[in-house]
Parts: structure tokens; C-alpha cells; sequence
């Protein structure tokens, strides 16, 4: 049985009724779609994947879309196409006409009441399209695609007033996950009772963002082939677990999967100078991409679950 795209709703509201978080991938490329979508098939796990202003720039939401569109074609667990910190309604109209079924809109920049204007705006317009919205209230350390700036851990309060006037369908929030590579100079903490207390408030999925674990095998093979990553740290896994427990539906992952890719595509290069084809060079690669997602299907819940 072949899939269309589904909603980014209906994927966490199953979610957060058994438990379990569903990864988040984010794609600039053919190869990161042809993993995310492999690991699923093989895990048996529904997937999000999604793409950053950014990867607008370098790929092209048209075609990063069509690439999943006609891939998922050949799936048969649940897929969904998604906005990541989306910074403009403008931002979030180009990838619903690029075919997305789910953005997110990024207003943790401005101060509270602006925030939920804007969310609010572009609920309306997307819900008017059958298009899913992820907000964020509170705001990330560290350094993504378009975000940067000081942490503020989100207000459990405050969350509670921003759903119910938004209506959005999930909400990204900060507990202490940090974006990048270089997330913490000590060990990462997260604050795990505001999870429960925010989720006890708003009742709808919650999203974690910046919660890559940053794998040590990956990282010492990248710098056995000359990477250089030192101090890169990440989530621990049990922190992650314990947060799901608690409420958490969406995990976002990026920094693993350019870490999986670099490391392979290096091993390459330096074990055969005399390759050039790009298959050879890439398709490793995407295997290990492949074998890190399907580990994060594992440690989050959701394999086994489409």
C-alpha cells in the first residue's frame, strides 16, 4: 500500500496518546529523503521530515517537495513534509504551495503578545488548507539555520494562555536542549518537571528541538578520517526517554545526521583517493544516515508504530 503525505496532527496526537515521539528529520538533499524514507520503511515507524529557509536556499522547497512526494509514492507508513522555523507568514505560504503538509512559524524572537499574533495568523490560513502548525514559546541556546540568541525556558503559564488562543496543533519548547554540534560546556540538564507541568497545561504534542545526542562512535570515526569536533556534546539518550515520558512527541534531528554524513563521505575519500564517482562517495553516506535514524525510531518509541 502506497502512502500520500499526512498531517503533522494526526502523526503526534497519535503520539501523544501512546507515549512515544516521533523523529524529525531535516533534509537539504536527496540522500538524507532516500534515508529518512528507508529507516521508516524498515522500522515500521511513521517520519517527519523537514526543511529550513535554508534548505530552500541551497535545494529549492519545489524540489526538495517533489523529491518526497514522489518518493513516499512507495511508503507505506505514515510521511509528513514540514516547515522547520519557519521566520515569516510569506516563509510559511512558500512551503504550502510547495506542497508541505505541516509548518512551523518561529515567533520565540518576539515578545509574547506578537508571537501569538503571528501564530495566530498563520493557524487561520494554514488549518484554512488542512495544513498542520507548530509554534515555539521560549527560546534554544545554540546556533541552527536562522536562530541564534539567549536561552529562555518557557513559562508553562504562558503556554497554556498561547494554545488556547493560537490553536495550534503542537509546541516547541525550551527546557535546556541546545542547537549544534557544541551545545554544552557542561553536562546538558533538562528540565524535565516543566515538561510534565507544561503538557499537564496545554494537553497537545510537544516538540523538542536542539535534542541531537551527538554520537561519540560517529564523532571518533569523523575524526579518525580528520574531522575536527572537539568538545562536540549532545542529549544524552535516557534525558530524551525521560522527557518522551513526560509529554515530549516531536524530536528534532539534524546535527546527527550532517555528523553520520560527514563521517562516511570521509571514510571514503581517505580509504579510496582514487574514487570520483559520487555514488560511491555518497551512498555510504546514506547508508549511515540510515543506520542512525533507525536507532533514533528505536530510542524514541515509534518504531513498530505505523
Amino acid at each position: 500500500m502506497s502512502m500520500a503525505l499526512t498531517s503533522l496532527k494526526e502523526l503526534l496526537d497519535n503520539a501523544s496518546r501512546g507515549s512515544y515521539a516521533v523523529p524529525a528529520f531535516n533534509i537539504n538533499n536527496m540522500e538524507t529523503i532516500q534515508a529518512a524514507l528507508q529507516a521508516a520503511q524498515l522500522e515500521r515507524s511513521p517520519v517527519i521530515l523537514q526543511a529550513t529557509e535554508k534548505a530552500d536556499q541551497y535545494a529549492g522547497f519545489g524540489i526538495l517537495s517533489a523529491i518526497v512526494h514522489k518518493a513516499v509514492k512507495k511508503c507505506s507508513v505514515p510521511v509528513v513534509l514540514h516547515l522547520d522555523h519557519g521566520g515569516s507568514l510569506e516563509a510559511v505560504l512558500k512551503a504550502i504551495q510547495s506542497g508541505f503538509t505541516s509548518v512551523m512559524i518561529d515567533g520565540s524572537h518576539l515578545e509574547f503578545n506578537k508571537n501569538l499574533e503571528l501564530t495566530k495568523r498563520v493557524v487561520e490560513v494554514s488549518h484554512a488548507v488542512g495544513v498542520s502548525v507548530e509554534a515555539e514559546l521560549g527560546r534554544l541556546g545554540g546556533i541552527e539555520d536562522e536562530v541564534s540568541g539567549e536561552v529562555q525556558l518557557t513559562d508553562p503559564e504562558a503556554a497554556k494562555q498561547f494554545v488556547e488562543e493560537t490553536g495550534v496543533d503542537a509546541l516547541a519548547v525550551a527546557i535546556g536542549t541546545s542547537h549544534g554540534a557544541y551545545k554544552f560546556k557542561g553536562e546538558p540538564k533538562l528540565r524535565i518537571d516543566l515538561v510534565k507541568r507544561i503538557k499537564e497545561l496545554v494537553k497537545i504534542p510537544l516538540v523538542l528541538h536542539g535534542a541531537s545526542s551527538v554520537e561519540k562512535d560517529i564523532v571518533d570515526m569523523a575524526e579518525a578520517y580528520g574531522a575536527k569536533l572537539k568538545g562536540a556534546k549532545g542529549i544524552p539518550l535516557e534525558s530524551i526517554r525521560e522527557a518522551i515520558k513526560n509529554g515530549i512527541n516531536k524530536i528534532n534531528i539534524d546535527t546527527d545526521l550532517r555528523l553520520a554524513f560527514t563521517a562516511a563521505t570521509r571514510k571514503v575519500l581517505a580509504e579510496s583517493p582514487e574514487e570520483f564517482d559520487p555514488r560511491k562517495i555518497l551512498g555510504p553516506a546514506r547508508d549511515l544516515m540510515v543506520h542512525t535514524m533507525r536507532n533514533k525510531m528505536r530510542a524514541f518509541g515509534s518504531a513498530g508504530k505505523a
